[in-house]
């Protein structure tokens, strides 16, 4: 294993170790606010969350699953986030390498 490859896998799990730090705030996580928060923080809700409300369902809705503790479920939901971002960036470096090996 590369260097590299060791320093970005030890920065992963230092990531994914850190993720309970999110319970010691009772603010809601960046970027994750529902059109009544952007109203009341902006005085108005983006245009593109007035039309597509059903787009706004996170997979694991405010990082827990039924019957499991907070901490738990923050961990479980930072493990399935690195696993589908891991998987889409595997899936997008191997269209590019078989477009790039085409065109070679």
């Amino acid at each position: 294993m590369s260097k590299k490859m060791k320093v970005a896998l030890a920065v992963l799990v230092i990531m994914i170790v850190s993720v309970p730090v999110g319970l010691l705030t009772s603010a809601p996580a960046f970027g994750e606010w529902d059109p009544d928060y952007y109203l009341k923080k902006l005085g108005f809700v983006p245009k593109g969350m007035q039309h597509f409300p059903q787009l706004q369902h996170p997979l694991l809705p405010d990082y827990s699953l039924p019957g499991a503790n907070d901490v738990l479920g923050y961990y479980i939901s930072a493990i399935v986030g690195v696993i589908l971002v891991f998987a889409i960036w595997f899936i997008i470096g191997k269209i590019i390498a078989k477009k790039h090996s085409a065109n070679s």
